[in-house]
């Protein structure tokens, strides 16, 4: 089984982008404004991280924005490799985003609920680059876009991953204790973490470390 990539979201300085990549991290996630959940920055902020990230490492810019213009303007501030889209597209209009910024990575994000979920991320498949698996709930008052903390049931994250054809990543409560039985379980094209390799907000090289040693980088 391959070794998947990793992606170290919540990134919120130039120094943490050039700590997550020393580890061996391959991209970097960069929150713009939430409804709630951590690691939420100015677009300034994310364009500056993104201008000084070297390639090959990919930056997503995590947009809770749902309407392809917004989308794009928000995009526009910031020029990441990549767009997260974590909450539903509006009507689904990818095509436009494709047609407006057609080579920029776009990632849909699906909050693992229940079978419907499945069912969202199978169709969803169609029309972006990626789909990455959270553990949010967008149905609350005070929609939760990710940031939980929490995992889901990796069960379903599997068949997601067996019935489409693009990478997928899996985000929601991994930590160097369970990371091992989600990849088994999983096999995911990439993992997605933020705050097991934080203390207090800040991220810890040792837990750095300690994840990338679980995952056998």
């Amino acid at each position: 089984m391959t070794r998947p990539r990793v992606k170290i979201c919540c990134i919120s300085s130039i120094e943490e982008a050039k700590l997550a990549v020393e580890y061996g991290a391959s991209a970097l996630g960069l929150v713009g404004h939430m409804p709630s959940g951590p690691g939420v920055i100015g677009d300034e902020l994310i364009y500056q991280i993104a201008k000084a990230v070297p390639p090959p490492i990919s930056t997503f810019l995590l947009t809770s924005e749902t309407k392809p213009q917004n989308i794009i303007h928000h995009y526009k501030r910031v020029n990441t490799t990549t767009i997260q889209i974590v909450d539903e597209l509006e009507k689904q209009e990818y095509q436009s985003l494709r047609d407006e910024l057609p080579n920029v990575k776009l990632v849909q994000v699906i909050h693992v609920i229940d079978e419907n979920s499945v069912k969202e991320a199978i169709e969803v498949s169609k029309y972006v680059d990626a789909i990455l698996l959270d553990s949010g709930n967008p149905n609350l008052s005070i929609k939760e876009l990710g940031g939980t903390g929490r995992t889901h049931n990796w069960e379903l994250s599997r068949e997601i991953r067996k019935a489409i054809p693009i990478p997928l990543f899996l985000a929601g409560g991994l930590n160097k204790n369970n990371v091992r039985q989600a990849i088994e379980t999983v096999q995911p094209f990439g993992l997605d973490l933020c705050s097991s390799v934080r203390t207090e907000g800040q991220l810890d090289r040792q837990k750095l470390k300690d994840f990338f040693n679980a995952i056998g980088h």
